[in-house]
């Protein structure tokens, strides 16, 4: 029987957070979701059950309110790297959930490694 779209990204997303918890020693999870008109991140401690920085482009002063692009994208992952920096943390586990890496997901990641985030 086939799979619905939705069923598959569920699986993926199950499949890369369970690979996670094996390996994270600790370590936050940068989350990243992405919809068709926004994309947004969050630095999530498992152990504690907190989130510790988060970043989306609804927020009015990235510039980049309703877009959804790579180069909002882009400003979303300097954004967390910067407020990662602001909460202490300098090393995190990149969560993309069920979304593949490449375009959206891939710009914020590399914008967060450029702003000191160790992914």
């Amino acid at each position: 029987m086939a799979n619905s779209k939705r069923q598959l990204f569920i699986k993926r997303r199950l499949r890369v957070r369970n690979k996670l918890r094996k390996v994270n020693n600790g370590q936050p999870r940068l989350s990243v979701h992405r919809s068709s008109k926004n994309i947004s991140a969050q630095l999530i401690d498992d152990v504690n059950g907190v989130t510790l920085a988060s970043a989306s482009s609804l927020e009015k002063d990235l510039g980049v309110v309703g877009k959804n692009n790579v180069e909002a994208a882009a400003k979303v992952g300097t954004a967390i790297a910067e407020r990662a920096k602001k909460a202490g943390v300098t090393e995190a586990q990149f969560d993309r959930g069920g979304f593949l890496f490449h375009g959206k997901i891939k710009a914020l990641a590399e914008a967060a490694r450029e702003g000191g985030l160790k992914i």
